[in-house]
């Protein structure tokens, strides 16, 4: 009677360590998980951070090799500058001058000619027939060299808005199969982007491989909100979009 009335005597502080012991034994395992969890965590910030670093160091590449172009193409524009500024003072005494600046206008016009050919190939054919008309102007006898000079200005400064403005336009694309039909987007001089009418294919003109190249399906959107604000359909807003360094080189597939 002894031993059962011990027994009944331990029996609540036994199954009141049970519990404790299960208690104990869940807090564990869900300190595993919430350990398990947290790290998994940290592994997805870790890598998070490293992606936004190497995107980081991506942009800061781009931004020094923009940055190289656009010094190398304001000095193209300041020392063409110079060249009108020099001209204009000759055209001041244009009777005097005239044989002299005859051959100043053919080698700006060859300059310009050069300069088409080195650039993204967009609109190759109404650049194209510019310069072609400006080569026949130069050759007119009947065509005043203050007319000559003003007509060469104009396509000079018709090359010079192309890199301060977005457009877009409906072209047609050469490919290896032939020809298709798709839409262009211009960004200034330093990108240029086609779209399939089905939005289903992208790509860019890539410079140094004179070729298209294509974009992955997660750009489609920002060229469709491109073109659209290019067609002042859409208000302006920040796109994602890839850019590449632009170095004139021989122009290769048109559009």
């Amino acid at each position: 009677m002894k031993g059962w009335l011990i027994g009944l005597l331990l029996l609540p502080a036994v199954v009141l360590a049970d519990t404790r012991l299960q208690d104990a034994q869940q807090e564990s395992e869900a300190l595993q998980r919430d350990a398990a969890a947290a790290q998994q965590r940290i592994d997805q910030l870790d890598d998070a951070a490293r992606e936004a670093l190497q995107r980081y160091r991506d942009a800061l590449l781009q931004s020094r090799q923009l940055r190289d172009y656009n010094t190398r193409m304001a000095a193209m524009v300041e020392a063409q500058r110079d060249e009108l500024a020099s001209l204009e003072e000759q055209l001041a005494s244009i009777e005097q001058t005239q044989r002299a600046v005859l051959p100043l206008l053919q080698q700006m016009v060859s300059s310009l000619e050069q300069f088409v050919a080195l650039d993204l190939p967009f609109l190759p054919e109404e650049r194209a027939a510019r310069i072609n008309h400006l080569h026949t102007l130069m050759d007119r006898a009947d065509v005043s060299v203050a007319e000559k000079y003003r007509r060469v200005i104009e396509a000079y400064q018709i090359e010079s808005d192309y890199g301060r403005t977005l457009e877009a336009w409906r072209g047609t694309l050469k490919v290896e199969q032939g020809q298709r039909t798709v839409e262009f987007l211009r960004l200034g001089r330093v990108m240029l982007y086609f779209q399939s009418l089905d939005s289903r294919e992208q790509g860019y003109w890539d410079a140094s491989a004179q070729r298209w190249t294509s974009l992955p399906g997660s750009y489609r959107r920002a060229l469709e909100q491109g073109i659209r604000i290019a067609r002042q359909q859409q208000t302006p807003e920040m796109l994602r979009l890839p850019l590449k360094p632009v170095t004139p080189t021989v122009a290769g597939e048109g559009n």
